[in-house]
């Protein structure tokens, strides 16, 4: 079975073959969302064959050679945040299963040009996520926010809840309008609470320019929740 996209789904995903078949210097048939519907379903691998100690440097260097294993280690310890990015710049939540996963196939598949020295592998994988984030914002009917709606509230603070959910639409849908750079800056240092310097780093920018896009990103939510507040 499929999901959109020609993916394979979560429940496809979990009746492939965790163990991969690898022919010598190579990654034989085995394919990664093998690992990826297990890690989204469950949190982690159900064969954790690599130490948790191990630095993501020291198993980016084994996936670069073909290590599956190393790569199960790697996708269990960073898929959430993965997940979790991708949802805050898209707002929903099934392109952001497919996102991660889609970024997680790259880090198999380009392993051998990741570079420890230029970048660490977050910043990485975050970037990566980013520009996936980015260009499946600019597909035509794309749509940034799930509209389902919610049950009836009847508990003595329903007013409070709404309240805060209200809110929490209108800074969503502000986020949402931004240029995606823009959005991406905010997500990044405000939300995924990176450095100055981290946040740059992951959209290839100065700190000095990083500040200036961060700047402008301010203003304009500033603007559009300003807005929302008049009569």
């Amino acid at each position: 079975m499929r999901g959109t996209h020609g993916m394979p789904s979560r429940e496809s995903s979990l009746c492939l073959p965790l163990t991969p078949t690898l022919s010598p210097g190579g990654r034989g048939s085995w394919h990664p969302f093998a690992l990826l519907g297990i890690v989204l379903a469950h949190g982690m691998s159900k064969t954790p064959v690599i130490e948790a100690s191990d630095t993501d440097d020291e198993l980016m260097a084994r996936v670069a050679g073909g290590d599956a294993a190393a790569f199960d280690r790697l996708a269990a310890r960073h898929m959430r945040r993965a997940v979790a990015l991708a949802q805050r710049m898209t707002g929903n939540p099934s392109d952001a299963d497919e996102i991660a996963q889609e970024a997680f196939l790259r880090v198999w598949q380009h392993a051998g040009r990741w570079d420890g020295g230029r970048a660490s592998f977050t910043t990485w994988l975050y970037r990566i996520v980013m520009n996936l984030a980015i260009d499946r914002g600019r597909r035509p009917g794309w749509s940034p926010l799930e509209e389902a709606g919610d049950p009836p509230d009847e508990s003595p603070d329903a007013l409070t809840r709404i309240a805060e959910r209200q809110t929490a639409e209108r800074v969503n849908r502000a986020l949402a309008a931004l240029p995606d750079r823009q959005r991406a800056a905010v997500v990044l240092f405000h939300q995924e609470e990176l450095s100055l310097r981290q946040a740059a780093d992951v959209l290839s920018m100065g700190e000095t320019a990083f500040a200036s896009l961060l700047a402008r990103a301010r203003s304009t939510l500033k603007t559009a929740l300003s807005a929302g507040d008049g009569p």
